[in-house]
């Protein structure tokens, strides 16, 4: 048996592009740049990098909990923004979930996203028991 595990968002991208939303290989999970994708399709909160970061969370969350970790086994995350100024609006977000586990986090601006709707995407490695 092996120790890999595949985690799927359903998002629609992952078979275009051959991802999945996470992966585990024994303790380590990685979760790939996870973008504000409204579960029917399409951005959810438009224009609103919090709301847009909030939503990136519930993925990722959902995505940790399938791995069978929690946001206390992330050791990692990393914050892209196509703009930089919203940096402070991310960051709330990442507070909420995050101020007493305190990850080292990375948090830049990019160029663009695939969707020109997405303000953010965020990539999160966890290590669980």
């Amino acid at each position: 048996m092996s120790d890999r595990q595949l985690v799927s968002s359903g998002s629609y991208l992952e078979p275009i592009i051959g991802f999945s939303r996470a992966v585990r290989a024994g303790r380590i999970i990685a979760i790939g740049g996870t973008a504000p994708i409204a579960a029917g399709g399409g951005t959810v909160a438009r224009g609103d990098v919090y709301g847009q970061a909030r939503r990136c969370f519930e993925i990722i969350g959902k995505a940790l909990a399938e791995a069978g970790a929690g946001f206390e086994h992330v050791t990692r995350t990393r914050v892209m923004l196509t703009d930089i100024g919203l940096w402070n609006e991310a960051s709330k977000a990442h507070a909420e979930i995050f101020k007493d586990v305190r990850p080292v986090t990375t948090v830049m601006a990019v160029s663009a996203f695939v969707d020109p709707d997405w303000l953010i995407e965020i990539e999160v490695d966890a290590v669980a028991d």
